[in-house]
């Protein structure tokens, strides 16, 4: 699996695979999938009011429905709080709310700034909307925050691969990532530097 470079923020621990579509690579090892950087429970150890009006969905666990409560209300009374934003935003991508991750990821990244994470995460929120363009920007921000994180370079190349129709694009993406980790794997395990192989090689 590609690992991302860790954060030094205290709440992403570990890397999650989520799903997108069900397209297949040409050659059909490499469903349309994208990474996203998984945080510990959002919350923390922030103790703040309900406000009551939890809006329930069949993707909303009670516990999550909690937590959201807390956090927006958290940001309502401190909207200069970065970290309620990110823990917020990871909440709604969690819970399938791509339009809200968004607007709390933009708090976020207004308060904090650059961070890598959380704008691959952007990312991954854009392209579930159908933003493919906003993905692309937030991929190359976070490449440009952290050249060596694998993550957004992996997801550029999935986005620019199956929504904007750009093999070259993604191969180059792709490459650049082999060239910081010649052992980078797609979530199947199968090398990265093999998938540039085949692909180039079926054009030939």
């Amino acid at each position: 699996m590609v690992t991302p470079e860790q954060s030094s923020a205290s709440y992403v621990k570990k890397e999650t695979l989520l799903i997108v579509g069900l397209c297949c690579l040409v050659a059909g090892f490499l469903a349309g999938i994208v990474f996203s950087v998984y945080k510990a429970p959002a919350g923390g150890g922030t103790q703040v009011a309900t406000t009551g009006q939890a809006q329930q969905s069949p993707d909303i666990s009670a516990e999550q429905s909690t937590q959201i409560l807390q956090l927006e209300r958290e940001v309502l009374t401190n909207p200069n709080n970065g970290q309620a934003w990110t823990s917020l935003g990871h909440l709604y991508f969690d819970t399938n709310e791509p339009e809200k991750a968004i607007k709390a990821y933009t708090k976020s990244l207004a308060i904090l700034p650059n961070n890598p994470d959380v704008l691959t995460d952007l990312g991954v929120m854009y392209r579930r909307v159908g933003n493919a363009k906003q993905a692309i920007e937030s991929f190359d921000q976070a490449i440009k925050a952290n050249p060596k994180h694998e993550t957004a370079r992996f997801n550029k190349g999935i986005v620019l691969l199956y929504d904007v129709k750009d093999q070259p694009g993604a191969v180059a993406a792709w490459q650049s990532l082999v060239q910081i980790n010649p052992m980078a794997t797609a979530p199947n395990g199968k090398l990265v530097k093999e998938i540039i192989t085949e692909m180039t090689s079926q054009k030939q």
